[in-house]
Order: structure tokens, then C-alpha cells, then sequence
């Protein structure tokens, strides 16, 4: 048997939004997001100008209050280390990814510190024989995913590094993160009555986004389907599950992909049924859940008389997500899950080879 090599190592980089690590990052924090042209797709300056003027309102109204219930900061950064820490104590537990001796895993944000430059130079400093980008959306969107990856390609290649690299594109339907998500459901289910609805929340998009081939919403469908087949709900007590997907988050005068959170709530007040709020499409706590959800829908869903209300929490470190993550670096990588027409799908270039290396 031939020996792996001293030097095999495996670089694994997480990408996630970022998000203020004080009260100050807020205002720079959002003009990064919508500064995006993922984000907002008009031309420069006109985006340039539009993400100055929402960033700096909504530092000091909207942002500043949500942030300023958190302590002024996100969360997202420690937990995101967090799941990198777990993730690499699994892909050690019973010795590293097949053909390496060593596994590290490294944090990169898009929108704010550690950013794709520090990082970049942080993994070529590590010297890796190969990376694996593994983007903490399990649903493939242009505004998250593909931006992700777009910033890391540009810094990568400013760092010099030339290392072999793979993508993992999206996973919404993971059986690890299903597996997850339902336990996590099912423990909410254990405190509730038998009358109750799951929401599953998940964060929107404006429509003409969808329109443009982006599959998010269609993943997101993906996610829940998976995520009500795994429930056991005749262990529940129940024989079926009362279940719809709604969108939350929403900001500006577009139309937006629906029906909002608030919609939902209004019907189960109308139905008379309580509700578990899950946010599927995000796998870590910060400030769309611990303020929007835990307070903000709350107290619309307490003044509509809805009763329970319990919310579901995210994945996070949970140790069967960890597996799944462990999985998706370990080659069950999957294929290709967007629309053949859909050309800023991550796989489209390997699905171009596969093409090119059968004729």
C-alpha cells in the first residue's frame, strides 16, 4: 500500500456572510452587502450611491436597534468558528479526508472580517495541496453562494495561490443537515399541543432575482420537502404534518418572493393554530433569528393571539450538520441542482469538462 505523503494537506474554507463585530462595523458592514452587485444589480455609482445612503439610515435606525439587542455586534463570526472547530475535529476523528495527512478549516466572510483577502493569504500560508470551498448556504442563491465564491476566486488569485480546488455547491437536501433540522424540530414538537403548524422561514429574495434562473426558492422547497419526509410524526403523535414555507427579511420597494412570515402568521392566527417557526435556510444564529424571529415575530404573533409560539433552532454545531459537512468535504458532493440555462451555477465549469472530456 502506498504511503500518504507527510506534505498531503487539505485546506477547507467556510463562507458566510460576516456581520459588525461592534456597534461602529454596522454602517461599513451593510455598505459592503449592498454594495454587492450580487445584491443590488444596478450599475456604479448608481449602486454605490444607493448602498451608502441604506447603509448609513439603517445604521442609524432599524440595524443599530436589532444589533444594538445583541450587544451592538453579530454573533455570526464565533459561531461560524465554532462549526469550523467541530467540522475540523470530525474530519480528525477517525484520521483526515482519504489521500491527506492533515485537515484544517478556515473562516472566510463576505461582507465583512476575516474577509476573502486576510484569509487567502492565511491558506497559502498553510500551504495546502488542495482547498474545498464549502459555503455555509445549503441552498445555492447569486446573492450568497455565487458571490462568495466570485470574492474568494479574486482574492485567491491576488494571494498567488494556485492550489487544486473544489467547490461544494449547495446541498439543500443533505442528510446530515435534514437530519439536523428535524431533530431540532422535534424537540419544539415535544413542548407543543397537538394543534400546530411548522413555518419553515427562510430568507427572501426579490422576485425579479428568481426570474433570472437563480434557484434558491426552488431549493428552499427542496429543503422543506426533505425535512417533513424525515419528521416522525406518528412518534409525534400526529399522522401528517401541518407545514408551510414562508420568507422573511425583506427590505426595500421590490416585490418579493412570498408569502412573507407575516402572511403565514395570519393565517395561523385565522386557523387557530399555533406555530413552530424553523429558519431552514440559515445555519447559524445572528440577528435575522435572535431579533427578527425570536423578537419581532413574536410579538406580532403573540397581538394575533397566536399561542405557542416556538421557534426551532438553527443547526449550528449540531452533531449530525457537523456529519453532513464532514460528508460534503469527504467527496458526497452531489450534482449539479440548478436549471441547465442557469449560467453562474458553481458545477456549470465541472459539467463543461465532464462535456469536453467525453467528446
Amino acid at each position: 500500500m502506498t504511503e500518504t505523503p507527510a506534505s498531503t494537506k487539505l485546506a477547507v474554507v467556510l463562507l458566510n456572510l460576516g456581520g459588525p463585530a461592534k456597534e461602529a462595523d454596522i454602517a461599513p458592514f451593510l455598505f459592503n452587502f449592498f454594495r454587492d452587485k450580487n445584491v443590488i444589480t444596478l450599475p456604479n455609482p448608481f449602486r454605490y450611491l444607493l448602498a451608502a445612503w441604506i447603509s448609513q439610515s439603517r445604521a442609524r435606525g432599524a440595524a443599530r436597534k436589532s444589533y444594538g439587542l445583541l450587544g451592538g455586534k453579530s454573533p455570526l463570526l464565533e459561531n461560524t468558528r465554532a462549526q469550523a472547530a467541530a467540522l475540523e475535529k470530525e474530519l480528525q476523528k477517525k484520521n483526515p479526508p482519504p489521500g491527506f495527512s492533515s485537515a484544517r478549516v478556515f473562516v472566510s466572510m463576505r461582507h465583512w472580517h476575516p474577509m476573502a483577502d486576510e484569509v487567502a493569504k492565511e491558506v497559502a500560508a498553510y500551504q495546502p495541496d488542495k482547498i474545498i470551498l464549502l459555503p455555509l448556504y445549503p441552498q445555492f442563491s447569486t446573492t450568497t453562494t455565487f458571490s462568495s465564491l466570485q470574492d474568494w476566486r479574486r482574492a485567491a488569485a491576488a494571494a498567488g495561490l494556485q492550489v487544486p480546488t473544489e467547490t461544494v455547491c449547495c446541498y439543500p437536501s443533505n442528510p446530515g443537515f435534514v437530519a439536523a433540522s428535524a431533530a431540532l424540530i422535534q424537540q419544539e414538537f415535544r413542548k407543543a399541543p397537538h394543534r400546530i403548524r411548522v413555518l419553515f422561514s427562510a430568507h427572501g429574495l426579490p422576485e425579479k432575482i428568481i426570474r433570472a434562473g437563480d434557484p434558491y426558492q426552488r431549493q428552499c422547497e427542496q429543503s422543506a420537502a426533505a425535512i417533513v419526509k424525515q419528521l416522525d410524526m406518528p412518534a409525534l403523535g400526529q399522522s401528517e404534518l401541518d407545514w408551510q414555507l414562508c420568507y422573511q427579511s425583506r427590505v426595500g420597494r421590490l416585490k418579493w418572493i412570498g408569502p412573507s412570515v407575516e402572511e403565514a402568521l395570519e393565517k395561523a392566527a385565522d386557523d387557530k393554530v399555533g406555530v413552530i417557526i424553523y429558519p431552514l435556510a440559515f445555519v447559524s444564529e445572528h440577528v435575522e433569528t435572535l431579533v427578527e424571529l425570536d423578537i419581532d415575530y413574536r410579538r406580532r404573533a403573540e397581538a394575533m393571539g397566536i399561542h405557542p409560539f416556538l421557534r426551532a433552532s438553527t443547526v449550528g454545531t449540531h452533531p449530525r450538520f457537523i456529519e453532513g459537512l464532514r460528508d460534503l468535504v469527504n467527496g458526497a458532493r452531489g450534482e449539479r441542482n440548478c436549471p441547465e440555462t442557469f449560467s453562474k451555477c458553481c458545477r456549470a465549469e465541472k459539467d463543461e469538462r465532464k462535456d469536453e472530456e467525453k467528446k
